[in-house]
């Protein structure tokens, strides 16, 4: 276990189990209103799980193992009763899976049902990450007033949206995802998923991409088939978008998000939406990626949720509670983004410098991006090496430009939304600009804070391009210096641009392209950081 770990052990540490002997109570018959049934299991403390509050949790995933030891188990030690649900077609269900299409329907269904149990007491509290985090917002304006709090965690109201983003469209995490979900129930699947893993990532490679799924697992998928078919804007996906619903929730939600997460942005829009229509809400960001697990989710099932569940208050802290990354430590804030920290402009220089001075006269800079080499990602938004990482050997590459301060004689503070303009020129019509920032510490390591890419068109005509960044929350320290990479990919995270401008499903032609970014007074390259104005106060 590193450091961090040990820290976020610390900060997340759960109180001590009421109970640690439980009943568990297997395949319940969830009857849906077209006939279909969802089996679900209920653990509760043996001998007096009657009336106490229940967690409801509805997976994709399955109700036990590795899964019901981290969520159930928990809870259940813990003053709940909890109802893991596999949601329709996986673990037993009938039905088809046909992912995040059936969840409004069968969410109210099993709302209804668990609230006539003769076992259920008079509360329940919605709890679940990512999959089990969007099928929450599937019902969530119209809960029943049993229904006392929400606890989404890494997730946001339209999930698969995350992927399909005009910006530029993610490969890696729901390629991944449908392959998963495809051989998740197969004989020795746990056993078998190294193995997996890698003809997955050989798989990501594949021309045309649309075969990609059977070179992964030997047969189509139609979810990773409707994420290569339809983009974001088509009808096809209103029923998985869930956005609208969140002003209408009327029961307290604690959103539990992480930094290195690819649904942080729309987890963000979430809380806005319901920080903008005065709903009783909080946000918690740590330093995590989606698929690194803490005790975030239960602590706050256990402090926030039972709190309600039972008519009380829970313990008083302000909306927002942020993990800082460089200073190490939680912060607390008003609202999201916080204020106090204004868009300041770092310019981007000649020689690789980055300042806040004007841009001088200089020549662009150049570099060579080939898609059959392409340029790899280094941990940030991933599921299978994301987080903060070395990037000294991906700064190394040739098609990778780097801007970077002189040595800070203060602290610099970043929290908010984070962008950059970049003007750039293309040999080709279709190309991508990708844009980090990172920390470079006193030893010359470079480690990543925060990423974005933009796909554009017309890219051989010189323009301003506009990259959104992840937001995020960092401590550029005394001593250290902040650097802005600038390149044209970070496969597999995003899907590698061909240059040939044919849809990515179809695409078997790769044509490299030669790249410039310019940064004269003309032509002001920028990244603009939320820094934490003058005056604003000290932690």
């Amino acid at each position: 276990m590193n450091l961090m770990s040990h820290i976020l052990q610390r900060k997340l540490e759960l109180p001590s189990p009421l109970t640690r002997d439980l009943v568990v109570q297997k395949d319940l018959r969830v009857p849906m209103p077209d006939g279909v049934e969802l089996l679900a299991d209920r653990w509760a403390p043996r001998g007096g799980g009657e009336g106490l509050p229940t967690a409801l949790l509805r997976s994709p995933y399955g109700r036990s193992g590795m899964f019901a030891a981290a969520m159930a188990r928990p809870l259940a030690e813990r003053g709940y009763q909890v109802l893991i649900q596999s949601v329709r077609g996986g673990f037993g269900s009938g039905g088809t899976l046909d992912p995040m299409r059936q969840e409004r329907e069968d969410g109210l269904a099993t709302l209804d049902w668990v609230v006539e149990q003769p076992w259920f007491g008079d509360s329940m509290v919605l709890v679940g990450l990512s999959y089990l985090g969007f099928v929450q917002w599937a019902v969530a304006d119209r809960l029943p007033p049993q229904v006392k709090a929400m606890i989404p965690h890494m997730t946001e109201s339209a999930l698969t949206l995350e992927f399909l983003r005009d910006d530029g469209m993610s490969l890696e995490l729901p390629f991944e995802w449908g392959v998963m979900t495809a051989v998740q129930e197969r004989r020795w699947a746990m056993l078998r998923s190294r193995g997996q893993a890698r003809k997955t990532v050989r798989a990501l490679r594949t021309l045309p991409l649309n075969q990609g799924d059977v070179a992964a697992i030997g047969r189509s998928s139609k979810y990773i088939q409707d994420i290569l078919t339809y983009d974001a804007k088509h009808e096809y996906w209103a029923a998985v978008d869930h956005s609208h619903r969140v002003a209408g929730v009327n029961v307290p939600v604690s959103s539990i998000g992480g930094w290195y997460d690819i649904f942080l942005p729309g987890q963000l829009r979430d809380f806005q939406v319901l920080q903008d229509a005065a709903r009783p809400a909080r946000l918690t960001v740590g330093p995590w990626t989606h698929s690194e697990f803490t005790n975030a989710a239960v602590l706050e099932a256990v402090g926030f949720g039972l709190a309600h569940a039972r008519g009380e208050q829970p313990p008083e802290r302000p909306p927002v509670r942020l993990f800082v990354m460089g200073e190490e430590a939680w912060r607390n804030f008003d609202s999201w983004p916080p204020k106090g920290y204004e868009p300041q402009a770092f310019r981007l220089q000649p020689d690789g410098g980055l300042s806040t001075e004007p841009a001088i006269e200089s020549a662009a800079d150049t570099y060579r991006y080939d898609p059959a080499d392409p340029t790899p990602a280094a941990g940030g938004i991933s599921i299978s090496s994301g987080g903060r990482v070395d990037n000294t050997e991906l700064e190394d590459r040739p098609d990778v430009l780097t801007y970077t301060t002189a040595t800070l004689t203060e602290d610099v503070e970043v929290i908010g939304e984070v962008s950059a303009n970049i003007w750039f020129r293309s040999s080709l019509a279709n190309a991508d600009v990708f844009v980090r920032l990172c920390d470079v510490g006193p030893d010359g390591r470079s480690h990543n804070v925060c990423d974005g890419l933009t796909s554009l068109t017309g890219a051989d005509t010189l323009s301003q391009t506009t990259v959104r960044l992840w937001p995020t929350a960092y401590r550029f320290k005394r001593g250290h210096r902040i650097r802005v990479q600038v390149s044209s990919g970070a496969f597999p995270r995003y899907a590698r641009n061909t240059g040939t401008g044919e849809p990515l499903a179809t695409a078997t032609i790769l044509r490299a392209a030669d790249q410039a970014v310019y940064h004269d007074p003309q032509h002001p390259s920028a990244v603009i950081l939320p820094v934490r104005a003058a005056g604003s106060g000290s932690p």
